[in-house]
């Protein structure tokens, strides 16, 4: 274990302070990628929704709110769930192609990307308050589909909660990040102890300038084009350095793995590999992704290599056909 905390303050040492040569700290950085992502009853009662110029419904559940379109047709509903210190907006570009077969509700978790914030982070409570959407809206075994840590909402659903879902599209997001970290599905929770709260140390001790800094140095990782690429920085920037910690530290240390094996909900993981150049390191990160679910009967991973972390913003044409085929399965 003092080996494991040593070497986590020397990776965090080192991304402070290194250019990310991609030989030698690229799996540093993709493992912080991948994470950039009380009871029913109460959190029901203290919704609140009200309808914009827009014709859109804004429901307000606590951790989130959430927008979508106001309709009476009672369409299957996809919740859009986006990762750590992002907003709906990075679906902009795919979700008008599930507008017409589905009911679109699009969420944004306070504190992250500009989202405004009444209280303090949990990941815990935020599962609660899904549940109380769901229920306060009567929605009928809504699909989830969820981008890096808003995978894990929907895997976690899954896991915990699957009588009120339908199925589960994960976007580059795991069961687990601990084995992005260390390489080794063997990795439990305990392991990730010291380098978590390490790291929830290093985000909440930020200003928002450095917050966004962070991000850009392990830019190359998350989307290709320059335009992307600073879209995504400016949501870091808007995102609170208290919550973005918080969040980091949760999910790091949330692991439903071995709850999934019992779990009857259907799942897809998309992964994307692109920011690596050798057919070897394709292979080792679809193996780390494939051994996640292991003995999970009813999830189905499939890699893109020529993507990065942000599939919806490189591969958007591929990402659609991909959510489509498996809902209509």
């Amino acid at each position: 274990m003092t080996r494991f905390l040593n070497t986590s303050k020397a990776m965090l040492n080192n991304i402070k302070t290194s250019k990310l040569n991609p030989s030698s700290a690229i799996w540093q950085q993709f493992a912080i990628v991948m994470v950039l992502l009380g009871v029913v009853l109460p959190a029901v009662l203290q919704a609140k929704t009200k309808v914009t110029q827009a014709e859109q419904l804004t429901t307000d559940m606590g951790t989130f709110s959430v927008v979508n379109q106001a309709s009476e047709l009672h369409k299957q509903a996809i919740i859009f769930i986006p990762g750590l210190m992002s907003n709906p907006s990075v679906y902009s570009g795919i979700k008008e192609q599930f507008e017409e077969q589905f009911d679109v509700h699009l969420v944004a978790i306070k504190g992250f990307a500009g989202t405004p914030q009444d209280s303090e982070f949990s990941f815990e409570q935020l599962l609660l308050d899904l549940r109380a959407y769901i229920a306060l809206k009567k929605l009928d075994k809504p699909h989830i589909v969820g981008h890096s840590m808003g995978g894990l909402i929907g895997l976690s659903m899954a896991a915990e909660h699957e009588e009120l879902i339908g199925k589960v599209v994960s976007i580059d997001g795991l069961p687990f990040i601990g084995p992005i970290f260390t390489r080794s599905n063997d990795t439990v929770v305990d392991h990730m102890e010291p380098q978590a709260q390490a790291m929830k140390a290093m985000f909440q001790a930020m200003q928002p300038e450095q917050l966004a800094a962070q991000t850009k140095r392990g830019i190359f990782i998350q989307a290709k084009s320059a335009d992307d690429q600073a879209h995504i920085v400016e949501m870091a920037k808007k995102s609170d350095p208290i919550t973005a910690g918080t969040a980091l530290y949760e999910v790091m240390l949330k692991d439903v793995r071995k709850p999934l094996q019992t779990s009857k909900t259907r799942m897809l993981l998309l992964g994307a590999s692109g920011a690596f150049t050798q057919d070897a390191q394709h292979q080792s990160v679809q193996d780390l992704y494939e051994q996640q679910f292991e003995n999970v009967k009813n999830a189905t991973v499939i890699m893109n290599t020529q993507a990065r972390h942000f599939i919806m913003f490189d591969q958007p044409a591929w990402l659609v056909t991909q959510i489509s085929s498996f809902l209509e399965e």
